[in-house]
């Protein structure tokens, strides 16, 4: 019999922490806190297999699951000696979620599960506090009713806020017993209104409907957007964790916290995190009450005048600083835990990898590896390469003037302006349109996943370091700025205030959020300086990968910022982006209008040296790194005038008759131009285009040293590129018996068409490299047009026929197909022919991995993401056991 349930704590704990995937994360570290023998309240879950049974037999539970859940309440039963649905001693059980990876509020949480009209009174005379148990009694009406019922949660805080308005009251704690009682009664009145039924009294219907509540959680909209973002397939599911309650609420000497072991903002070792006095644990992260430091160093840092668990509760804290270290040295990681106090009792209740910035991310591996509790490969294995990119962009200039409103706490960090919106829907429609935007709420909710991720920042007027703003925004790498307490946001007029300023939708601010501040206008920022911590990474990555990283750049400044990123090399110059320069683009024109050799040559002559100009600019900047330039790629068409005045303008400049140059223009059209005359077909038309630019590259390698690789574009067999190989090398030839001089240098080829893949062994013949350009290869292999099939994409992902974006991760069953039988062909003719790829999948990890696999000699991305290549590649030539630092260990020893 298949085994559904999985007991941890109390006298039998069956799973551990490397059953993650069966258990979810939650579920495989309470069992292994459990083991280690930390106080863990009893419970069971209910594994990820029966999530995707439920989803695989419309929404039913395999037979075997209601005798397992029985035989699994009765032992927590046993264990804490109260009894589920009991009158008089009852047990109180929550239901979480809990994927294999930490999805913060994504999916749904019920607490205090059993309470009713009978076992609320049990339960306030076995506590003997009426207050607490009514209170409790609430918030789970409240939360069934918002999570397993699908009632409006404004809908109870109305009444909520209708009775402290009435009462004179302002914070929750000042409701007395009998004022709950009356909130109760009101919470079931509309309950059964809205349902047209009462709500639910039978402790085990609410156990089904919470479990049910759950698994249906992990297809809810936030949950779905938020797998998209983090790439978690939906087929993972979740589990379900059924946990004895333990209490907050019950007192003075009760509390609920969240901690990080370490600082999750900066890396700091030092124990972070926030507690309530007298509270659940929702308070904390919902910003509903503003939660006191753990710490007295962090309330020093956050200028709190709010106590410090190390000052209310020594004893507990010290128990709690225990825990800490066990923790952190038992899973080698910084942790997120979470932890309630009941009567002076700690307990256990979470521990998981903790979300951190990319800042944090890299310290926090430096020191882990100075303090021997990992090694080199193991720190960067744990990195994420994508979250680098939070690191690679401008912060705010120091010296630039501030206009600072208001300040908050600085929950994540780095720097952000845009136009303030005030929904979800808001920021992502804005966001879709081009604008930055800063998303502004009283407090984010994980129904706003969607606008977070489409903001540049977030600001909340409530909660705290742990909030779920806070939480989100760092795993995203969003600057946020959480409890700004000075600021009123109203979503409704679409306004927030701080004193007499009001600041409208669509006003520009910008946030910090390593500081908290928060200003009007626009703020000047100042490039990130990469060290420290940043470069020993880096430099263990170099140690440990095996291909090269080059760059895509075209202009000094990119050539020079790849080049400070650690580039080694360009792996791809596009020499048309030189074109377009206000003061070419004539002599481009005037050579496209020619209708014969002479006119053609005598234009090209003109941009010979601008040409020669650009190339010594980038190969001296590169210093005798290799530089591959592309020959001239686009469709002629994209350097035409267009409009009536562009080609009055062009006509009246050139000399030439304007009903010519209309008659050419009609001549040089084409239906399907990305197809039509371009790349090598266009030098094989024009070789005079070919030769000047083979010239311009020759001149300037011999005056700088340079290593050129030149590339010709879009060839679809080898005949294309032999005739273009001729004149390249007689160019070649010709200005190295002009200068006296000779450097040396490649011909190759762009792999950018399935028939070039498929006849790659004889172009090889004629080809020193191959360079992958995935670009297009993905846009011919599929038949579709990159700048078209976004209207479409999402909806095959969606439906599963794509698991990710073919544009931005390569596909890797078609396209990579023709990659590796390429690769395959060409090696089988030259055993030293280079091979590298130049298209936006150079800087995609998971791309780079299957480089890594095929055997590339290198990859060439973006500038900005250098960095991201260099640890991608390093993390699967060590996970493929390639790893050039591995290799010198074995032949060391």
């Amino acid at each position: 019999m298949t085994q559904w349930v999985y007991r941890f704590g109390g006298e039998q704990t069956d799973g551990n922490a490397d059953m993650r995937e069966l258990l979810g994360g939650k579920g495989a570290n309470l069992a292994e806190m459990a083991s280690l023998g930390l106080p863990v309240p009893p419970g069971f879950t209910i594994t990820t297999e029966v999530c995707t049974y439920f989803y695989d037999n419309e929404r039913q539970y395999p037979k075997e699951l209601e005798g397992q859940v029985k035989d699994a309440l009765a032992a927590i039963e046993a264990k804490m000696g109260l009894t589920f649905g009991d009158p008089s001693n009852p047990l109180l059980v929550s239901v979480r979620s809990g994927a294999r990876v930490s999805m913060p509020g994504m999916m749904d949480t019920v607490l205090n599960l059993g309470l009713n009209d009978e076992t609320v009174e049990g339960l306030a005379q076995s506590s003997g506090d009426e207050r607490f148990a009514w209170d409790s009694y609430r918030r789970f009406i409240q939360m069934y009713g918002d999570v397993v019922l699908g009632l409006e949660h404004h809908d109870f805080e109305d009444i909520l806020e209708s009775h402290k308005r009435d009462e004179d009251i302002t914070e929750d704690t000042d409701i007395t017993a009998e004022g709950w009682k009356s909130i109760v009664a009101q919470y079931k009145e509309m309950a059964e209104r809205e349902l047209g039924h009462p709500f639910p009294m039978d402790p085990w219907e609410q156990l089904w409907g919470g479990i049910g509540a759950v698994f249906k959680s992990w297809m809810v909209p936030r949950a779905v957007t938020y797998r998209n973002i983090h790439d978690i397939p939906a087929t993972w599911g979740t589990a379900v964790n059924v946990q004895s309650m333990v209490f907050g609420n019950m007192g003075q000497d009760c509390a609920t916290g969240v901690a990080f072991t370490r600082d999750p903002s900066t890396g700091e070792n030092y124990f972070y995190g926030e507690y309530l006095v007298n509270a659940q644990g929702e308070d904390v992260v919902a910003g509903i009450r503003t939660p006191q430091s753990l710490t007295i160093k962090g309330k020093e840092k956050e200028g709190s005048t709010l106590p410090a668990m190390e000052e209310v509760m020594p004893e507990v804290f010290g128990q709690l600083c225990d825990v800490r270290e066990r923790l952190e040295k038992h899973y080698a990681d910084m942790q997120d835990i979470e932890f309630t106090v009941q009567t002076g009792k700690l307990f256990m209740l979470q521990t998981r990898s903790g979300k951190r910035t990319a800042a944090a991310a890299l310290k926090i591996a430096v020191d882990m590896v100075k303090e021997g509790m990992i090694n080199e490969e193991q720190a960067l294995m744990r990195l994420d390469p994508q979250a680098l990119d939070q690191l690679l962009h401008p912060t705010l200039d120091p010296m630039a003037h501030k206009t600072i409103i208001a300040k908050g706490l600085p929950a994540s960090p780095g720097a952000a302006s845009g136009k303030v919106v005030f929904t979800a829907d808001e920021a992502e429609a804005q966001a879709g349109k081009g604008e930055q935007v800063i998303l502004c709420r009283t407090e984010t909710s994980p129904e706003d996943i969607h606008g977070m991720h489409a903001a540049a920042g977030i600001l909340t007027s409530r909660g705290g370091m742990t909030s779920h703003a806070a939480v989100v925004a760092r795993g995203m790498g969003r600057a946020c700025v959480a409890g700004a307490g000075a600021i009123a946001i109203s979503s409704k007029s679409k306004v927030m205030s701080v004193g007499s300023q009001e600041i409208k939708e669509g006003d520009i601010i910008t946030i910090d959020g390593s500081t908290g501040e928060v200003m009007l206008g626009e703020v000047p920022t100042i490039k990130p300086e990469l060290s420290g911590d940043f470069s020993e990474v880096m430099a263990w990555a170099d140690k440990a990968r095996r291909m090269k990283v080059r760059t895509n750049a075209e202009t000094p400044l990119d050539t020079q910022t790849a080049k400070d990123f650690g580039a080694e090399g360009i792996g791809l110059c596009r020499t048309e982006h030189m074109f377009f320069d206000p003061e070419r683009i004539q002599n481009v024109r005037e050579m496209i209008f020619a209708e014969k050799v002479e006119g053609r040559k005598a234009a090209l002559d003109k941009l010979l040296p601008a040409q020669r100009s650009d190339f010594a600019a980038i190969f001296k900047i590169m210093d005798g790194l290799p530089v591959t330039i592309r020959l001239l790629d686009p469709p002629l068409h994209e350097f035409l005038p267009h409009s009536d005045a562009d080609i009055v303008s062009f006509a009246k400049t050139a000399g030439i008759d304007e009903a010519i140059v209309r008659r050419r223009l009609g001549e040089l059209s084409e239906a399907n131009p990305m197809l039509g005359h371009r790349g090598c077909r266009l030098a094989i038309s024009y070789p005079e285009i070919c030769e000047m630019q083979a010239r311009a590259i020759f001149e300037a390698a011999v005056e700088t040293n340079a290593i050129p690789e030149v590339m010709v574009p879009l060839v679809a067999g080898k005949k294309e590129l032999s005739i273009l190989k001729t004149i390249i090398d007689d160019t070649a030839k010709a200005v190295f018996e002009e200068k006296g001089k000779s450097v040396e240098y490649m011909v190759g080829t762009m792999i950018e068409l399935p028939r070039a893949a498929l006849m790659a062994g004889e172009i090889a013949e004629d080809a020193q490299f191959f360079s992958f350009g995935t670009n297009d290869l993905t846009q011919t292999t599929l038949g579709m047009s990159r700048d078209d099939a976004a209207k479409f994409l999402p909806d095959y992902v969606g439906k599963g026929i794509f698991e990710k974006d073919p544009f931005q991760t390569l596909d890797r069953d078609g396209v990579g197909q023709l990659v590796s039988l390429a690769a395959e062909r060409g090696r089988e003719t030259r055993g030293d022919i280079k091979l590298g790829i130049c298209g936006e999948h150079g800087g995609d990890p998971a791309s780079i991995a299957f480089c890594e696999e095929v055997g590339l000699d290198y990859v060439s991305c973006s500038p900005y993401r250098v960095p991201i290549a260099r640890l991608a590649a390093a993390q699967e030539a060590i996970r493929l056991g390639k790893s050039k630092a591995t290799d010198t260990k074995k032949k060391a020893a």
